[in-house]
This record gives C-alpha cells, structure tokens and sequence, in this order.
C-alpha cells in the first residue's frame, strides 16, 4: 500500500460514511469517518518516505497505530493542527471531535448526532480535518 492508495481508501471511507449517513446507519458512519482521518494521516506519513529508502524503524512501529494524535505526530502535523486549533476554534473543536474516535469504536454504539458530527469534523470544506490533512497530503 502507497501514499495514492491511502489518499484513494480516505475517499473511499469517506462516501461510504455519507452513504450510510444517508439511510440511517449510524454506528457504521461514525467508523468509517474516523478510519477515513486515519487513512488520511498515513497518506501523510508515506509521503516522508522516499523510494529506496530504509525505513527508520521507530517511526515505523509508530504508524502502525489507529490513534490519531499519534499518527498526526508522526506525520508531522501535530504543530501544525495545534497552531490552526489556536487561531480557528470551530478547526479545534473538529479535530478534538476526530481525535475522539479510534478503532474501538467500530464495537461502540453511536447515535445519529455523533455520527453526523464525526463526518462534519472530518469533511467540512473549510473546517474539517481532512481537507486540511489533504494540504500536506
């Protein structure tokens, strides 16, 4: 799997999370929403690596996680989602929103306004998180 293949799975997730939004499929929507962030944070990460390159292994092990806050830090995004959190609190309540989803969550129960405000945090055009992970992407 490459950086294209993390963007394209984001995408992805991201219109299978509408659909399911769509007829009513909450739990579904949450997940995949939040895995959509995820895909888009390892796009970022596979882009730091360049071809014939071996890779280092610490930063490796640590991209092998479904948290987040980790990954954005090993993409290198954590400052920069801080900075932006700072300046625009409607950024800072949708990455805090993001940052609350993990892999558990696909064993979790979510209501219609958890999973409508995971895919608003994720996709909103100016203060989503993903649009913003796409600029670095």
């Amino acid at each position: 799997m490459d950086r294209k293949d993390l963007q394209a799975l984001s995408n992805v997730r991201l219109k299978e999370a509408k659909a399911l939004l769509g007829v009513g499929l909450w739990d579904g929507a949450y997940y995949l929403a939040g895995y959509g962030v995820e895909c888009a944070l390892k796009a970022c990460i596979a882009k730091q690596t360049e071809r014939h390159e071996f890779p280092d292994k610490k930063k490796a092990l640590q991209s092998y996680s479904h948290d987040l806050r980790s990954l954005a830090q090993v993409a290198g995004l954590g400052d920069g989602f801080s900075e932006r959190s700072r300046r625009d609190a409607e950024f800072g309540q949708n990455w805090e929103t993001a940052q609350s989803w993990s892999e558990e969550s696909r064993y979790q129960r979510h209501g219609q306004k958890s999973a409508q405000d995971m895919f608003k945090a994720a996709t909103h055009r100016i203060y989503g998180v993903i649009p913003w992970i796409k600029a670095h992407w």
